[in-house]
């Protein structure tokens, strides 16, 4: 099904050529003892993500399918059915690699529509055509602020940010002499007045993520305003389903806005391949990564699709490149524009705040139970911190033997500022959770801790 539909106005012009004035009409030549008349006894209507589970529930659920609550940069939201046929379609999924100049047009209108949408989505002026994932569209963007800013020897991040992607930018530094200062969070969040401190006439860059690892809110434009007043640029990792809720990126006034683009329509598939969101002001926009797609008039007049910029090392740029990436997420980015073509801004709303309530509900169920509490008393999104009396690799394979996905553990990472980070853990609520699943993790959590 190609999901193309008729509009009023191509069938009044269809009925208009063949002499009729509706449906009806049509089929008037059919005998009136032949005509079904009967009314068809439906039940009232419901979204696919509920006719979905409705089937699933009547036709039995799977044996042995876990429920997914893990959050940590990628979520298990719902994906319509649309964005898989259209993105298994041949021409699209078959695609030669799109890095050279002459892709098709095809290929060229659906990243113009991308990174449409990526601006509509952050508040920022420009995208580019996606890159490979979150964490290396961070490392990206700090290099764009040393291209920027002229300054190459300190970037100042919070120590709230992923700490992969703290990770992978220390991978980017590691044969650069570059001083990378994390600041350590003071109860889920980093305090403006510690990167006050911090920040100085060298920094390129503050780099914060909103949500943070910890899904608590951080203070983005009091802390971008002091990365401004010391001439250093304000990246920001978000994410990719808050803006439904939150402020967008380009609210807060910062430079540079990154993200994980997984939760846009694309399964969680064991870690890959997901999505690089990267948009930023128009001001910087040659010192951008990757490629950027513009429309324009071909020589009959006719508007059509061209790679603007992509301004890599194979090509003029040579030592000038501003990125080694020679590529972008095709497939993925076409599925996240479809993903959000097809929920529109009040969709994308209703995922967020469904998200939202149902996490808001979990916390208050869990922490009900005796030695279970939030660690951060903070404002979060639709993830948040546990911490209970058992270590957390304990409860969550005792979870996961119940039928429950949850995590990650935070005791895998070396956190600063969290010395219990051992007996906490992270749990994500998305649109797809029922309060049946919610509240039978509540049961399978207090029975993990006797």
């Amino acid at each position: 099904m190609a999901y193309l539909f008729d509009t009023p106005e191509q069938r009044k012009q269809m009925f208009e050529s063949i002499g009729i004035r509706s449906i009806d009409e049509l089929f008037e030549q059919i005998p009136a003892e032949l005509q079904l008349k009967r009314e068809l006894d439906l039940p009232a209507p419901v979204s696919e993500l509920e006719l979905q589970q409705e089937m699933e529930q009547a036709l039995g659920a799977p044996g042995g399918s876990p429920v997914c609550f893990l959050g940590g940069g990628a979520y298990d939201h719902f994906i319509p059915a649309v964005v898989d046929e259209l993105t298994s379609r041949g021409e699209f999924y078959t695609a030669y690699t799109p890095y050279q100049a002459e892709a098709s047009q095809g290929t060229l209108q659906s990243f113009y529509e991308f990174q449409t949408l990526m601006c509509q989505l952050t508040g920022m002026e420009v995208s580019n055509a996606s890159l490979y994932e979150g964490g290396t569209a961070v490392s990206e963007a700090v290099f764009m602020a040393m291209r920027v800013t002229g300054r190459h020897n300190r970037i100042v991040m919070a120590g709230t940010v992923h700490p992969e992607y703290q990770q992978v930018l220390r991978t980017y530094l590691s044969g650069l002499n570059a001083e990378l200062v994390i600041i350590e969070p003071e109860n889920g969040v980093v305090s403006p007045a510690r990167v006050s401190e911090a920040v100085d006439s060298n920094t390129c860059a503050v780099v914060l993520q909103q949500p943070n690892f910890f899904g608590c809110l951080e203070q983005v434009a009091e802390i971008t305003a002091i990365a401004h007043s010391a001439g250093a640029l304000s990246i920001l990792s978000f994410d990719a389903i808050s803006p439904g809720l939150l402020k967008k990126p380009g609210d807060y006034g910062v430079d540079i806005a990154v993200a994980e683009g997984q939760p846009l329509g694309t399964p969680l598939q064991y870690g890959g391949p997901y999505l690089g969101l990267f948009t930023c002001r128009m001001e910087y926009v040659r010192k951008m990564p990757g490629r950027l797609i513009g429309r324009t008039v071909d020589r009959h007049g006719k508007d059509c699709f061209v790679l603007n910029l992509q301004a890599r090392e194979q090509h003029i740029r040579r030592d000038k490149a501003t990125s080694n990436i020679c590529t972008n997420q095709g497939l993925i980015a076409l599925r996240a524009t479809i993903f959000l073509a097809v929920l529109g801004k009040k969709g994308l709303r209703s995922v967020a705040e469904l998200s939202h309530s149902k996490a808001r509900y979990a916390a208050d169920q869990l922490t009900k139970i005796s030695g279970v509490e939030l660690r951060f008393a903070r404002s979060f999104f639709r993830e948040f911190v546990i911490r209970t009396p058992v270590r957390a690799s304990t409860v969550l394979s005792r979870l996961a033997a119940a039928g429950y996905n949850v995590g990650p553990d935070l005791g895998r990472f070396c956190i600063p500022g969290v010395p219990d980070a051992e007996y906490c853990f992270l749990l994500a609520l998305t649109e797809k959770r029922t309060r049946d699943e919610i509240d039978g993790l509540v049961v399978a959590l207090r029975d993990s801790l006797t």
